[in-house]
């Protein structure tokens, strides 16, 4: 009999999402406030991609940049929400093993292309700030483009290995995934064998993707507050810092909630299943939800779009 389970879970075709574990009474209360998050994700990206297309003055590197934000966040979103929803509502814990490597492998890369939009628009805040003359002929619409694929590609290509080194390993612990995704260690961990190999991709892709992201930004913002400093007025700097305001949330948005994440899954042996799980969704939601808002509220020319498209609508 343990020799036919070995076998059945060597190659498991199914895995099965727990959802929060421990707070399964209360799934269909806490589908709530993840709905919230996911239909204002919705609403609120497609709301920044309406109003660039249609506003011809928004055509510009920055708003080309927030559209591949608000694509990528869209995706993300995407991901993970739905099938989190259909364990809540209807306890469809089920998931086919060749779709659970299909959705980590779209979180890692995403989550990876969304971390490089951030340094590209940074980037454009420095070339904007200490370079302005010259702005609009070092990002053209062709450069903007060739950044956004160069993105893409070293988001997919690098996030490649993850499913493949899934799924060589054989699994013959279990096929319960206490989560309500396909997180690539919680996956990985239900391997009896030598993970070695993920592992130390997984800290090399972390490296070359985060923290070099990371260092980027801070180099940029590093010259930025130098050219900053440098203005004659109170004023003026403000005026320009202003110009930072909501990129700067976006990045704290993004890196905190995956930095708390990534702590508590490493070192958090003491804290409680639940609410590591819970970190691990909400870094991975919390982004998608607040960046629109952030950039609907700090930034005027979206602003007023918005409120000219609902006033136009009311009257």
């Amino acid at each position: 009999m343990s020799d036919s389970n070995s076998t059945d879970f060597t190659n498991p075709t199914i895995f099965i999402l727990l959802g929060i574990p421990g707070l399964e009474a209360a799934h269909v209360w806490m589908s709530i406030p993840f709905c919230t998050m996911y239909i204002i994700a919705i609403l609120g990206n497609f709301s920044i991609l309406f109003i660039v297309k249609m506003e011809l003055s928004l055509h510009g590197p920055m708003y080309y940049f927030l559209c591949m934000l608000a694509t990528t966040d869209l995706v993300l979103s995407t991901s993970i929400v739905p099938k989190m929803l259909s364990i809540f509502w209807f306890n469809s814990r089920e998931i086919n093993f060749s779709a659970c490597l299909t959705q980590m492998y779209f979180i890692l890369s995403f989550f990876a292309i969304e971390s490089g939009i951030l340094v590209a628009m940074a980037f454009d805040r420095y070339v904007a700030i200490c370079d302005p003359l010259r702005h609009s002929t070092i990002l053209t619409n062709t450069v903007v483009a060739k950044i956004g694929l160069a993105l893409v590609l070293r988001g997919t290509i690098l996030v490649l290995p993850y499913p493949f080194l899934a799924r060589r390993w054989p699994y013959c612990r279990t096929n319960i995934i206490p989560n309500t995704y396909c997180e690539h260690i919680a996956v990985v961990k239900l391997a009896c064998a030598d993970i070695s190999l993920s592992s130390y991709y997984s800290l090399s892709a972390a490296f070359l993707v985060i923290g070099l992201d990371v260092f980027f930004i801070a180099v940029s913002y590093t010259e930025i507050l130098r050219a900053i400093f440098r203005l004659p007025t109170k004023d003026a700097r403000l005026k320009t810092f202003g110009t930072c305001g909501s990129h700067l949330c976006v990045i704290l948005a993004f890196y905190i909630p995956h930095l708390f994440a990534t702590l508590t899954q490493r070192f958090g042996h003491n804290v409680a299943l639940h609410l590591r799980v819970l970190m691990a969704n909400m870094y991975l939601l919390v982004p998608p939800m607040l960046n629109p808002i952030i950039y609907g509220v700090k930034t005027q020319q979206i602003r007023d779009r918005l409120l000219l498209l609902f006033t136009y609508k009311g009257t």
